[in-house]
């Protein structure tokens, strides 16, 4: 009798293990995680930026040495590697609601640029005929991070285009790089990375050797005082130009 309980627990025991196994093998395997940096690449590709200009980090690339594509960003849809759509400013634009508020949480370590902050922020809200409107709040949430990042001798700062209808949502700024430039030049340099938030490619793209940019409808592709002209860190124009007010109110009338 207990020879033939042994049996039988025994046999249950092994009917266990073996439905036990069986359940988990006919189980789902786990999905694994979209490598979204390639999405990311193709983004960048597609936008018509050669290979050699990318450079990649841990968590991002950086093209145009001012322009960060965080790998984890949400990709515009449609774009990917085997279809290009009909080439625009950056891909894509701050919603319509979005652009009306953009939140600006300003880094510990760049509090002492307040004013060249405010400076910036007060350039791109009085721009007429435009929604675009800056605010900076001091906790909860945000938008956009304004921060300093030692980004190495010749970079002043960087900033990312927008994605999924919000800003792009950070700037860098190399602070102790534009420490002995003018204050007008510091704050050019974070209305200029504002721009990129904001979806502005460098206006004098073709003549420092970057990709093709469509300029904004009604609005001429060069201007020697645009803000958003890129290699001119400590050097470049200090105010929105006429054509750069003009191509702010266009997209975001």
């Amino acid at each position: 009798m207990k020879k033939s309980i042994k049996f039988l627990l025994a046999a249950a025991l092994i009917s266990f293990i073996f439905v036990s196994c069986k359940k988990s093998a006919d189980a789902p395997a786990p999905v694994p995680e979209q490598d979204n940096a390639k999405k990311v690449l193709s983004y960048i590709l597609n936008m018509g930026f050669p290979a050699h200009m990318i450079v990649e980090n841990t968590n991002e690339y950086i093209v145009e040495e001012d322009i960060i594509f965080p790998k984890n960003m949400k990709v515009p849809v449609g774009f990917d590697s085997k279809v290009k759509p009909e080439q625009f400013y950056t891909g894509s634009l701050v919603g319509a609601t979005n652009v009306t508020n953009i939140r600006l949480m300003v880094d510990t370590s760049m509090t002492v640029m307040l004013p060249e902050i405010n400076s910036a922020i007060n350039q791109w809200n009085t721009v007429s005929g435009c929604t675009i409107h800056w605010s900076i709040v001091t906790s909860g949430a945000y938008d956009v991070l304004i921060t300093n990042f030692n980004l190495g001798n010749g970079v002043c700062g960087q900033g990312t285009f927008p994605s999924g209808g919000v800003a792009g949502n950070l700037i860098r700024i190399n602070r102790n790089f534009i420490a002995a430039n003018s204050f007008a030049q510091r704050a050019r340099t974070i209305c200029h990375e504002m721009g990129h938030n904001v979806s502005f490619r460098h206006t004098n793209w073709q003549a420092i050797g970057e990709p093709t940019a469509t300029p904004v409808p009604g609005v001429p592709g060069t201007d020697a005082s645009s803000i958003m002209n890129g290699g001119q860190c400590g050097s470049g124009a200090t105010v929105l130009s006429t054509n750069d007010k003009a191509a702010a109110a266009a997209l975001y009338h």
